[in-house]
């Protein structure tokens, strides 16, 4: 069997928050004592104070050059890093790995499965094409996607994934440590 169990990990913001955002902060926190190392990434408009997120396709790209250079400072290849992050952030690593980024894994908090209020705009086109272990952290009140259609749309993702589902909205307030604590224990616990 192949190694999966990453030691690395690329960590992505949402789309109104920067690298530094509590959320991430305290993943590499969890995850950093158990030998993952963390590259949390800023996007290249909110380095430069732009309030709107960049077009998916550069977003798409920053998380191909962070993967690529997180594996090569530890001198492995892309497929023992981890990719992941907050709502459009992770959302932007898993349409990398579907367009042939190979990834260890995936962790994806408050993925937006569709606009609040919207549930016809799905955004899991791209769902079939991942072939990896995903980890999805959503608030049972997310109105980005309930627990139930996350549950639904998921079921097409041919690699082993785990829904937890925490007590939040989208923005899983106070609940960083929680959250931080299933990604660590998920991590360890791939092969």
């Amino acid at each position: 069997m192949t190694r999966s169990r990453p030691l690395g990990l690329v960590l992505t913001p949402g789309a109104s928050a920067g690298r530094d955002q509590p959320a991430l902060v305290a993943i590499d926190e969890a995850v950093t004592p158990l030998g993952v190392v963390v590259e949390r990434v800023e996007f290249p408009g909110r380095a430069m104070g732009k309030r709107r997120p960049d077009p998916p396709a550069v977003c798409i790209q920053v998380v191909r050059t962070a993967a690529a250079e997180l594996a090569a400072r530890l001198g492995v290849t892309t497929k023992l890093v981890a990719l992941g992050g907050r709502s459009m952030g992770g959302r932007m690593c898993s349409i990398a790995v579907a367009e042939g980024l190979e990834a260890a894994a995936l962790v994806l908090i408050s993925y937006p499965l569709h606009p609040p209020g919207r549930p016809d705009r799905l955004r899991t086109a791209h769902f079939p094409e991942l072939r990896l272990p995903c980890l999805f952290v959503s608030g049972r009140r997310d109105a980005f996607g309930t627990p139930e259609e996350l549950e639904e749309e998921s079921a097409v993702i041919p690699g082993p994934v785990a829904l937890t589902f925490v007590d939040g909205d989208h923005s899983l307030r106070k609940r960083d440590s929680e959250v931080a604590t299933i990604v660590a224990e998920w991590l360890t616990g791939l092969p």
